[in-house]
């Protein structure tokens, strides 16, 4: 098929798997996890899987460069502005003028290892590690080492993390270029690291909002008061319950939560109403007086 034929008749995007607007880094990674899964090299024998390579690298070796990829979006859509075929009478369709700048002479190929259709160095393997957060960690966001002794590396390896805040458990954190080196001249792979987070005594979390269980007594409930609940950085925030709180009422603090990205949680406060498993002699006699004037309870139930 000729070059200028092949543009009109060829989505790249599409052959790549991303969208028009995909960033250079995205197509870049789109072609190193299909040239990954089609080379030639882990297919032998496979002619169709040697086809689809073809086809990949030949997308790339025209999207995957910023110059030739303007020209690519350009001469489509001048050509899918009214030709309709590739001759157009004079005076039909807008004027192309020289093609041939337009192309730029990019058909000769850009050079690099890289043929124009043909096969490229196949990337390096992608590394898996694991890594074990503090609750805190997770939060507020780290930095940590990870050491690989995988075969693929020509011993063992130290690699620094980043860990953005707000990190959620499972979540798996890559990191570009810091995977198995190609044998074949090609890109490095990259380290995938799927994070645990540990348990915290106090707090739990529901997406970026914080939870916590805070006990109050009978009193505090039934009059009300100001109570002091602790935060993850340490502080403390004061929650006023009104008079007439019931057990498991939850009380919402704004940005006291996880912050992810440009969004922070919440902290969400559930109070639990103690019930004493033991009661020394005065109170109890208190709890009996009271239990002596209070209105039995509307439970709904005739007897």
């Amino acid at each position: 098929m000729e070059p200028q034929r092949e543009w009109l008749e060829k989505d790249y995007y599409a052959v790549l798997g991303v969208s028009k607007t995909a960033s250079s880094k995205e197509i870049s990674k789109a072609y190193r996890t299909l040239a990954r899964q089609y080379h030639p090299d882990t297919n032998q024998g496979d002619a169709e899987a040697e086809e689809r390579f073809k086809e990949i690298s030949a997308a790339y070796e025209v999207i995957g460069d910023d110059q030739s990829r303007k020209k690519y979006d350009e001469f489509r859509r001048l050509g899918g502005a009214g030709f309709g075929g590739f001759n157009p009478q004079p005076g039909q369709g807008p004027d192309l003028g020289d093609l041939s700048d337009l192309l730029g002479g990019l058909f000769g190929g850009r050079g690099g290892n890289r043929g124009f259709g043909g096969f490229g160095p196949m990337p390096g393997m992608d590394l898996q590690a694991k890594l074990t957060l503090t609750f805190e960690e997770a939060v507020s966001g780290v930095t940590k080492s990870v050491r690989l002794t995988s075969d693929a590396l020509r011993g063992p390896v130290e690699v620094n993390v980043r860990i953005p805040a707000g990190v959620s458990n499972g979540q798996r954190i890559r990191v570009p270029g810091k995977g198995a080196p190609s044998d074949s001249g090609g890109d490095p792979g990259d380290l995938l690291v799927t994070i645990t987070i540990e348990s915290h005594s106090q707090f739990e979390r529901e997406g970026t909002n914080l939870l916590i269980d805070v006990p109050i007594t009978y009193p505090e409930a039934v009059l009300g008061a100001d109570v002091k609940v602790p935060t993850l950085s340490g502080s403390t925030v004061t929650v006023r319950i009104p008079p007439g709180t019931a057990s498991g009422k939850v009380f919402r603090i704004r940005g006291r939560g996880v912050q992810s990205g440009p969004s922070t949680g919440d902290l969400l406060v559930t109070v639990i109403v103690h019930v004493p498993s033991e009661v020394g002699t005065t109170e109890r006699e208190l709890i009996e007086r009271l239990a002596d004037v209070t209105e039995a309870a509307p439970r709904g139930i005739e007897v």
